[in-house]
């Protein structure tokens, strides 16, 4: 049930309010004036406050300033029988969710009252996204290898330079990327990945650079490529050793000119996009095989991280293993199961030649396989 503050001197008003708003099922409380009003704020946890601008000793707008030092979520509705427009431009200004004349009309209020718990509620929820989101993508690690890569990616992150990640499979070279898009000032702009290896070859230059309407078989309609959807962002080339040389040299004519142009379309699209790009392979070796353009490499590898195997980092074992027994129990519900030493022991002397999606895969498989708790009989038996 939400809970509302009502800060006002006048009684027969906080009454109304009390009557309307404990009608509609919210859970009120009261205060006088303005210091009260505060204190109240600074001891208790509210979802709304209603507050009345013109009070003795400190007036609604002092309250609402000192209010978001406090705390800087909960939503103010301001009232006041003096109203004008001046008066509620400033309290917007200053933070206000909305202003509400006395007396209040019903509906209107209600309304108001209704929009701003939504907002307050999609905020909240917002944040707290963010922050599983935020973790779900940590690089978990303390070892010197892994420290290396953290360290170069808070050097890198705040700049615009072109990244090339190395590492095989499995390593989480898509976890440097994303944190190299969190980190940098681009960072409430998209981050947009495109698999080039699992874009068949024909296609792949339509997934990168859009195609008009008609300009192929299939193309019924327009449709807007990942370089344009990444536009002040950041765009994501995973796997980019497997990209056709004719789509090479369309991403090159990009990185250079800051330009594409959608297949079948004749004018030019600006577009301003970091790219930061993966691969497996040894691209110096494609080069060489020519398989892959040696001036895209040099574009593209103005900064070089790469990510270590897993064998060259077992110490991080289990840290690794024991937030991938958190995230399980998350996602199926249930309690955390716990892990003997001996198991971890014996997890840290295997060669993990899938890296951490492999270690990812078996820890899912003893939670599922195993009892209450993860032993080395357990390891020994599943995996």
């Amino acid at each position: 049930m939400p809970k509302i503050l009502i800060i006002d001197d006048e009684k027969s008003i906080r009454n109304t309010l009390r009557e309307i708003l404990e009608y509609e099922k919210y859970e009120v409380e009261e205060a006088t004036d303005g210091e009260d009003g505060i204190d109240k704020i600074s001891n208790a946890k509210y979802d709304l406050a209603l507050c009345d601008i013109k009070m003795p000793k400190m007036d609604g707008i002092e309250v609402l300033e000192k209010a978001q030092k406090v705390n800087p979520e909960l939503p103010f509705i301001m009232i006041s029988a003096h109203g004008s427009i001046e008066t509620a431009v400033d309290a917007v200004k200053k933070g206000a969710y909305d202003f509400i004349q006395k007396p209040p009309d019903l509906n209107r209020l209600l309304i108001t009252v209704r929009n701003a718990l939504d907002k307050s509620s999609l905020v909240t929820e917002t944040k707290t996204l963010k922050k599983k989101i935020s973790r779900s993508w940590d690089i978990v690690g303390e070892s010197e290898p892994v420290k290396e890569v953290k360290e170069a990616i808070a050097k890198v992150a705040p700049t615009d330079a072109r990244v090339m990640i190395t590492g095989e499979n499995g390593t989480g070279k898509e976890l440097v990327a994303r944190w190299l898009h969190m980190e940098s000032s681009r960072s409430t702009q998209p981050f947009v990945e495109v698999n080039c290896a699992a874009i068949p070859s024909e296609l792949i230059e339509s997934e990168l650079f859009g195609h008009e309407k008609g300009s192929f078989t299939s193309a019924v309609k327009q449709r807007i490529g990942k370089f344009e959807q990444a536009d002040n962002g950041t765009i994501f080339l995973d796997e980019i050793g497997d990209m056709s040389l004719s789509a090479q040299a369309k991403v090159l004519r990009a990185l250079q000119e800051n330009k594409i142009t959608r297949v079948g379309g004749d004018k030019d699209i600006k577009v301003n996009v970091r790219v930061v790009a993966a691969t497996n392979k040894d691209l110096k070796q494609e080069i060489q095989e020519k398989k892959f353009r040696e001036d895209l490499y040099h574009r593209l590898s103005v900064i070089l991280i790469h990510v270590p195997p897993l064998r060259k980092r077992k110490d991080d074992i289990p840290l690794l293993i024991d937030k991938f027994l958190e995230d399980i129990a998350a996602e199926y519900g249930t309690k955390r199961k716990s892990i003997d030493e001996d198991a971890i022991a014996l997890l840290k002397s295997f060669e993990w030649t899938g890296n951490i999606r492999e270690l990812r895969n078996v820890t899912e498989r003893l939670v599922i396989m195993s009892g209450e708790k993860i032993t080395a009989e357990s390891v020994k038996k599943y995996c």
